[in-house]
């Protein structure tokens, strides 16, 4: 089994969204093990649909299916997703195949990341303390969502346990690089944000158009690399 401190009792629950689609729920919280389960569910289904399943999507604590409600009755998928549960221990699953990681260059601090020194004082360390604790640690891309290609990365440490703003940025650039709640967002446009604008990125996880608009994908992990202004750095994949 999973860690049994990441996995509340009574989960995986299901329940109905709307008259096409059917929500899996692993846990109200992310937690590692979670995640695993999200992840690992999510490749099965996608690599063998139940009958009349139009779309999969992942998020951070849970799985969607969309359902053809005219190829199949709600509870005859819901009967299918729950033998599917029982027939492994989703939370101690491995991570699946194809999935990748990614080096994403960084400038913190300054101009490119004005919260930085806020984000310092709150966590009682210094700006460099923060970095060195963002920096050059793989953490797990928990799901896509809000706008296009904006990542959701969990895994950061107690100096990120800090809530959102109070008050909204009416705007921060593509490309920014956000904390909050022991998660960093990458937004891939300019977004209004209530979370901490710590670095900004060259990179962008939207290309409108392409064939696959999103590089960083659920399941993925990502690395920060902190670069100086200026630098012509790219991210790059490497070997999980």
């Amino acid at each position: 089994m999973g860690e049994a401190g990441d996995i509340p009792a009574g989960y995986p629950r299901l329940a109905a969204a709307g008259e096409a689609a059917l929500l899996i729920r692993f846990a109200a919280a992310p937690a590692p093990a979670v995640a695993a389960a999200v992840a690992a569910f999510d490749a099965a289904l996608r690599a063998d649909p139940p009958t009349g399943v139009t779309e999969v999507v992942p998020t951070i604590c849970s799985v969607l299916l969309r359902f053809a409600p005219e190829s199949v009755a709600p509870e005859v998928l819901e009967a299918a997703c729950r033998e599917r549960l029982d027939a492994a221990d989703w939370y101690a699953a491995s991570p699946p195949c194809g999935r990748r990681r990614w080096v994403w260059p960084v400038v913190y601090g300054g101009a490119a990341g004005p919260d930085l020194a806020a984000v310092a004082d709150r966590a009682g360390l210094r700006e460099d303390q923060v970095i060195d604790a963002h920096a050059g640690h793989p953490f797990p891309v928990l799901t896509l969502g809000f706008a296009p290609g904006l990542a959701y990365l969990g895994g950061l440490g107690a100096a990120f346990d800090l809530p959102r703003r109070t008050e909204l940025a009416a705007e921060v650039p593509a490309g920014s690089v956000l904390v909050a709640i022991r998660q960093t967002v990458l937004p891939a446009t300019p977004i209004p944000t209530g979370w901490w604008r710590i670095g900004q990125s060259p990179e962008r996880n939207f290309t409108p158009g392409a064939a696959q608009p999103f590089r960083i994908a659920h399941g993925d992990s990502v690395v920060f690399e902190p670069v100086r202004p200026g630098t012509a750095a790219r991210a790059r994949e490497v070997a999980p």
